[in-house]
C-alpha cells in the first residue's frame, strides 16, 4: 500500500539545518501494522507527518497505492486526505475545545462532501464504534477523560473511511490502565474495517503486541527492520539490543537475570549528525571504520534488515 523511498525532511534554524528525517525507506503492506520505534527526537513523528503531507518532503518519494504523492499539488490533496488519516498524540491539544464531540467527528464529513442527511447517523455510528454513545455528542472535550478524548480523535480519523491510519503515539498521553483498551480497540477496528496502520511509539512492549513488523529509528535513520517476533527475539543492531534491554520485566526473578545495556554519552545533535554510521559515538562495538563507513540497510536473511556493516 505504501512505499517510502529515501525520504528526507530537514528544518532550517538560526543554528543550522536539523536532519530530522535523513534517508528513511520502508514499505507497508495492505492490512498490516508497521511499528516505528526509537528515542524521543529521533524523527518518528516527523516521518509520519511528512508521509501525510503535513510537512513537505525535501527529498525522496512517497508512493501510495501505486501513485507518487510526493509532489502532489494542493488541489489534489483532498482525495488523498480521505484515504490517509492521522491519530494525534495529545488528545488534549488535538481537539478543538470550542466544538462538541459530534461536531468534531462531523467536520471531516462536511469537508469531504458527505450527504447532509446522512451525517448525523454517521456521527452516531462512529461514536458507538469507538465505545462512546450518541448522547455524548453534545458534550465538549473538557467534559471527557483523556481516554474518551482519544476515542473521539479515533472516530474523527475513521469518519471518511480511510485505508491507512498513521497513529502518532496515540497512547503515550494516557493512563496505563487505559492504554491497553485503546490498543485493543485499534486492533478490533483493523480486523473489522480492513485498516492499515503505521504505529509510531516508544513503548516497546505495546509495539510488539500490535505490530506485524517493527522499524527501529535512530537520529533520523532506520537502523533495523524485521518481523515483530524476529526483532524482539533476535535483535541485531547494537542500538536495538540496548533499546530492548531497557524493557522492564514485571517478574523480579526474571528481571534480576536480565542484563540492561546502557549506552554511553548523549544522543548527538541532529544539527550536526556524526559522519559514517551515526550511532558510532555511542556504540559499544564501534570500530575505527564506523566513522567513515556509510551505514546502509541490508537484508541479513528472511527480510531482517540491519544497517550495521559488521553484522
Amino acid at each position: 500500500m505504501l512505499d517510502v523511498i529515501n525520504l528526507k525532511k530537514f528544518f532550517d534554524t538560526p543554528a543550522g539545518k536539523i536532519h530530522s528525517v535523513d534517508g528513511v525507506s520502508f514499505h507497508i503492506n495492505r492490512g498490516e501494522t508497521l511499528g516505528l520505534v526509537g528515542e524521543s527526537g529521533c524523527g518518528k513523528t516527523t516521518t509520519g507527518r511528512t508521509i501525510i503531507k503535513l510537512y513537505e518532503p525535501d527529498e525522496g518519494k512517497i508512493i501510495f497505492n501505486g501513485q507518487d504523492i510526493t509532489r502532489l499539488p494542493p488541489d489534489k490533496m483532498l482525495g488523498l486526505r480521505k484515504k490517509i488519516q492521522m491519530i494525534f498524540q495529545d488528545p488534549y491539544a488535538s481537539l478543538n475545545p470550542r466544538m462538541t464531540a459530534g461536531d468534531i467527528v462531523r467536520e471531516p464529513l462536511i469537508i469531504h462532501g458527505f450527504p447532509k442527511k446522512e451525517q448525523a447517523d454517521r456521527v452516531d455510528y462512529l461514536l458507538n464504534l469507538v465505545g462512546l454513545n450518541s448522547e455524548q455528542a453534545g458534550r465538549y472535550p473538557h467534559e471527557f477523560s483523556g481516554g474518551q478524548r482519544q476515542r473521539i480523535g479515533i472516530a474523527r480519523a475513521l469518519a471518511v473511511e480511510p485505508e491507512l491510519i498513521i497513529c502518532d503515539e496515540p497512547i503515550s498521553a494516557l493512563d496505563v490502565s487505559i492504554q491497553a483498551q485503546i490498543v485493543n480497540m485499534l486492533e478490533d477496528l483493523q480486523k473489522n474495517l480492513g485498516l492499515t496502520y503505521l504505529f509510531i511509539a516508544h513503548d516497546l512492549s505495546m509495539v510488539k503486541h500490535i505490530s506485524s513488523r517493527v522499524a527501529v529509528m535512530y537520529l533520523g535513520k532506520i537502523v533495523e527492520l524485521a518481523e515483530s517476533e524476529e526483532l524482539y527475539s533476535r535483535p541485531l543492531h547494537p542500538y536495538t539490543v540496548s533499546l530492548l534491554s531497557s524493557i522492564p520485566v514485571p517478574d523480579p526473578d526474571k528481571s534480576d537475570k536480565l542484563k540492561n545495556i546502557p549506552l554511553a554519552g548523549e544522543i548527538p545533535s541532529a544539527l550536526n549528525p556524526p559522519s559514517g554510521c551515526n550511532f558510532h559515538t555511542r556504540c559499544p562495538k564501534a570500530r575505527q571504520e564506523c566513522k567513515t563507513l556509510e551505514a546502509v540497510l541490508k537484508d541479513t536473511g528472511a527480510g531482517h534488515l540491519c544497517s550495521c556493516p559488521f553484522i
